[in-house]
């Protein structure tokens, strides 16, 4: 694409109306020296501005752990599940309060709402949650959601907040994620290492290689580079666009929202997936995996059938019918997710089965698919 075709791409976000900002550790406390006030106050002053032009911020923080290693004293990041917890316990206060202060210039009101994997997991909550921002949006509140470390364990996070601004986007189908990063964006190669690497202005968040020329986390935060390339390909399911950008660049988002070719813009390329399947597609864990012969992907992908017994090679795990279950090649690499119709006992019973044979071999037929298609979410 030329220069032109990317500032006309640029020139679009004035006209995208919900927004979902990630603000990363590192920018958020000065890598590790404590909390960025005057930082945080610039951010607030620009998405007070973008608010005034009617839009809808939703605000995603990192920083909870970060800030309470620095109010406990500790230098080095803990390794054990109880001290991190024990630092964001101690983080949340600070960080809420000045987010507070911040917007209470501007008579903005916000709202506090930490989540985990399981809430936006379970049906239910996950629905609860979407209505409960869409809510906020349209009183003008500003949501400041952050992931909830201090009860979270390995078994149930998001794993970074790159994921967890993705996430958000697709549940409150936002436009644009805006990825705020100590970065300037997404190079050809790490910067830091390779004096030739170039910015990439933008592309498809879908395009493979970019994973490829992502780097690695900091000492801080959980995530890196990669993480927001993979954040861009979730926030892509709902079609929203995703920038990721130098948070410390003057008045960055008020430039980006005027237009100006900064950092790295990954475009969504598809119609939105409807939002039963984002669901589906942003379960992080799932119950159990299903191994699939060729043929079987192939209808998948090519053709958007069902996933038929007869094409399933293994059943591995322990799931439940109607739980999120992970559909693999031969080789492991991930194809798809989907809501299972079989428990996996009477799963393993029917591999490799004809329908026709179904109730022959199970003694009962609860559906013809294994996963019916639209269940099922090809990735």
């Amino acid at each position: 694409m030329t220069a032109v075709e990317w500032q006309e791409t640029r020139q679009k976000l004035a006209k995208q109306k919900r927004w979902v900002i990630k603000i990363g550790s590192a920018l958020l406390t000065n890598d590790g020296r404590g909390l960025n006030l005057e930082g945080m106050q610039g951010w607030v002053d620009q998405i007070a501005a973008l608010l005034d032009r009617g839009h809808e911020v939703v605000l995603v923080s990192s920083g909870s752990v970060a800030e309470g290693m620095t109010r406990l004293g500790w230098k080095k990041r803990p390794e054990e599940v109880h001290k991190l917890q024990a630092a964001a316990a101690v983080g949340q206060m600070g960080l809420v309060q000045a987010y507070e202060s911040a917007f209470a210039r501007y008579k903005r009101v916000t709202a506090q709402i930490l989540l985990t994997h399981d809430d936006l997991s379970d049906r239910k909550r996950y629905l609860n949650a979407r209505t409960t921002l869409r809510e906020l949006l349209k009183l003008g509140v500003v949501p400041v959601i952050n992931e909830n470390d201090t009860v979270v364990t390995d078994e149930i996070r998001f794993g970074d907040n790159d994921t967890l601004g993705a996430l958000v986007a697709n549940l409150v189908e936002a436009d644009v994620l805006v990825i705020l990063t100590d970065q300037l964006g997404l190079f050809t190669a790490d910067p830091r290492s390779n004096p030739d690497a170039e910015l990439i202005y933008q592309g498809l968040a879908s395009d493979p290689k970019y994973m490829s020329m992502a780097g690695g986390a900091g000492s801080l935060g959980r995530g890196g580079m990669i993480t927001k390339v993979r954040a861009a390909r979730l926030a892509a399911r709902s079609g929203a666009d995703t920038v990721i950008v130098g948070g410390r660049i003057d008045n960055v988002v008020t430039r980006l929202r005027a237009g100006e070719l900064l950092g790295t813009m990954l475009v969504s390329d598809k119609e939105p997936d409807a939002a039963r399947k984002q669901w589906i597609a942003g379960h992080l864990q799932t119950h159990g995996e299903l191994i699939l012969d060729a043929g079987a992907i192939k209808a998948l992908r090519e053709s958007g059938r069902s996933l038929l017994p007869i094409g399933v090679i293994a059943a591995i795990g322990k799931f439940e019918r109607g739980q999120v279950v992970s559909c693999k090649d031969e080789q492991g690499n991930l194809v798809a997710k989907g809501l299972v119709n079989y428990a996996a006992d009477d799963a393993r019973k029917i591999l490799r089965t004809p329908t026709a044979q179904l109730e022959q071999a199970l003694g009962y037929i609860a559906e013809p698919e294994i996963i019916h298609r639209d269940n099922l979410v090809v990735l």
